[in-house]
């Protein structure tokens, strides 16, 4: 399992990007998706997360509303589309997986089996 994360880049308040999470390696059960960031100086910090059977999603307080987790394929495996962004929204962004089996919704780092090299986005003032 070779996950990465890509879409980050540069952009002003107030504006757009979409994320992506892919697979280059091989297929693997999933029951969890979710996307983490880590701003300079900070932990790394749960951002939403989708189950991949059913669809439902949970997000962290300071992104409701702005950002949207959405499930793709085995391939293009899930997605983070960001509007509205803040600078406080500059990090770098990770994509994680869990295959492990589960009920809940999951916002811990252990909690994930599989993580992508993250992505950074720059959110200028």
């Amino acid at each position: 399992v070779q996950l990465q994360a890509s879409g980050g880049g540069f952009v002003q308040a107030g504006g757009s990007l979409r994320l992506s999470c892919t697979n280059s390696g091989r297929t693997f059960g999933k029951n969890v998706m979710a996307w983490f960031r880590q701003a300079p100086g900070k932990e790394r910090e749960f951002v939403a997360t989708l189950r991949w059977k059913g669809g439902g999603t949970m997000y962290a307080d300071f992104v409701k509303g702005r950002f949207t987790i959405s499930r793709g394929n085995d391939n293009n495996l899930v997605y983070l589309q960001m509007n509205s962004l803040k600078p406080e929204d500059t990090a770098v962004y990770y994509c994680a997986a869990r295959s492990r089996t589960g009920l809940n919704y999951y916002a811990r780092d252990g909690d994930y089996d599989y993580w992508g090299q993250g992505t950074l986005v720059t959110v200028s003032s």
